[in-house]
């Protein structure tokens, strides 16, 4: 055994993984043959072959399950009963890996990423594999084990659009240079209008313009668009960012949607009727309720040095007017400096010092402390900021206890939703309109309507607010993504997570094992 996985059997010079699934099926069965009858491969053999060819729209490489043997061995016109042993086995170490990749993803994040914590599916694959030998059929039980979620189809869709485009030479090269913008005339507009007539098409005809070397007005209407569904800034203008992005070559974009198609199959099968949709790289959110986008926002994440981690829970109150407690690691790194450069900080931006925790905490003057003379190690104060315009959490935080203290909230700094690139927190997300989701969260029927809440917000004093239900929370990390109205999106990978992921695909032979 390595790493926990049994080394794998040897099959017709195929290597056999489900080494535990595997010997239950047949046992279960009194080792009757499962794919053949009567010395010859059943219908649903060739069925689960075709099933097999067409992995790849998954994102999943055929080959991985022993389409080339499995072949060979059904072309067979007379095959021995070794032979038929040989694709017996091979049939349903396929079906059982297929399915296991198709349930929870081929590997598992947990294995090479700390901050990712899945919530993968589970689903029994010999009682799968029995149905699929049954009226169902193989390919019917194995689609019914794709994620269920109308963002995986049309990300699976632009998949075979973009590999369409790959396999046709990609797209023209707009080239590096000065910025372009509108009203300038040069060489490159010719090639950069070529390059987005490949993947933005304009919706009408294009009209005749004084020089095909011209950036007019209709093509910057046509870059904002492709800066927008990148997420750079829409200036309409072809700065280096927009050019690097214009000429990412075809491949990477189909392998970019691979991953993500990936990433989908790590997701619960249910992620709530009514639920918050946090996409990291993307830096926004969304709250979908019955498969309907009814809020999106701007949001701030974590910088790369303090990522916003990937995981799964459920918002179940919100504190209006709250105090921040800062947590220790903050108040080393990125308070105690400042209190050291100067001692007025505290008080002016509203912060109270304090040592110990409920009946034994002890309020502490700022002036009696040498903070010149504290150390990260010897600081053993906590920070409490009031509630008021200057506190870090603005005026609402939305709260889904969790062990890694990350929560949804307002902020006082507006002008960063006015940026592009909004990777800039210490881990928390910050939104652009928190009262809106205030809102949304309680339902129409609430009491606790928009004036309400500004009413509660007005007085300047703490007060929580629990939901009648908790809803579901997901922080996800997706760097290439098809929207409700089927615009596709890609995003820098700002923590640098798509490479991990790709060098765990291309080591892993087969993925994860069945269970």
């Amino acid at each position: 055994m390595k790493n926990g996985i049994e080394r794998p059997l040897d099959v017709a010079g195929e290597a056999v993984y489900s080494l535990r699934v595997l010997p239950a099926f047949y046992e279960s069965r009194v080792y009757a043959p499962a794919w053949s009858r009567d010395g010859a491969p059943i219908a649903a053999a060739r069925e689960l072959a075709d099933r097999i060819r067409s992995a790849d729209i998954e994102g999943l490489d055929p080959a991985a399950y022993h389409l080339e043997a499995i072949s060979r061995l059904l072309g067979r016109r007379a095959p021995t009963a070794a032979e038929l042993a040989e694709l017996d086995l091979l049939l349903t170490d396929a079906f059982l890996i297929l399915g296991a990749h198709l349930v929870s993803g081929r590997v598992d994040p947990e294995t090479f990423d700390p901050e990712w914590f899945a919530y993968r599916r589970e689903v029994d694959l010999v009682e799968a594999l029995t149905r699929a030998l049954g009226a169902t059929g193989p390919a019917r039980v194995l689609d019914g084990l794709l994620p269920a979620h109308g963002g995986y189809f049309r990300l699976r869709d632009a998949l075979a659009r973009y590999r369409a485009l790959a396999d046709a030479g990609g797209w023209p090269t707009v080239g590096q240079g000065p910025t372009l913008r509108p009203g300038d005339s040069d060489p490159r507009v010719v090639r950069l209008r070529d390059r987005l007539n490949v993947t933005d098409p304009e919706v009408e005809a294009p009209r005749a313009t004084s020089s095909d070397e011209l950036y007019d007005s209709r093509l910057e209407q046509r870059v904002r668009a492709f800066q927008r569904r990148h997420g750079l800034d829409d200036d309409g203008a072809v700065g280096a960012k927009t050019q690097a992005a214009l000429d990412v070559p075809a491949a990477e974009r189909v392998r970019a949607i691979e991953l993500n198609l990936e990433r989908w199959r790590w997701l619960p099968r249910e992620l709530g009727d009514r639920y918050v949709l946090v996409n990291i790289p993307g830096c926004y959110v969304v709250v979908i309720d019955d498969g309907r986008a009814v809020l999106s926002m701007r949001a701030a994440v974590g910088r790369r040095l303090r990522r916003t981690p990937v995981f799964s829970d459920a918002i179940r109150y919100f504190v209006l007017n709250p105090y921040w407690e800062v947590p220790h690691s903050l108040a080393v790194r990125d308070k105690l400096p400042e209190i050291q450069k100067d001692p007025s900080y505290l008080d002016r931006q509203g912060f109270r010092v304090y040592q110990g925790w409920g009946s034994d905490q002890v309020s502490v003057d700022p002036a009696s402390v040498d903070w010149a003379g504290v150390t990260a190690g010897s600081f053993r104060y906590r920070l409490r900021q009031s509630p008021g315009p200057l506190n870090a959490l603005g005026r609402i935080k939305f709260m889904f206890p969790n062990r890694f203290n990350i929560y949804l909230h307002d902020t006082p700094e507006r002008r960063v939703f006015d940026r592009a690139e909004r990777d800039v927190s210490s881990g928390c997300i910050r939104l652009e309109r928190p009262i809106d989701l205030a809102v949304e969260l309680m339902g129409p029927q609430s009491k606790w309507d928009r004036q309400a809440l500004e009413a509660a917000l007005e007085t300047g004093a703490e007060k929580v607010l629990t939901l009648e239900r908790p809803v579901p929370v997901h922080l996800l990390y997706w760097t290439a993504w098809v929207d409700t109205e089927g615009t596709m999106h890609f995003r820098r990978d700002i923590y640098e997570r798509d490479p991990l992921l790709d060098r765990a695909l291309r080591e892993t032979a087969r993925g994860t094992p069945t269970p």
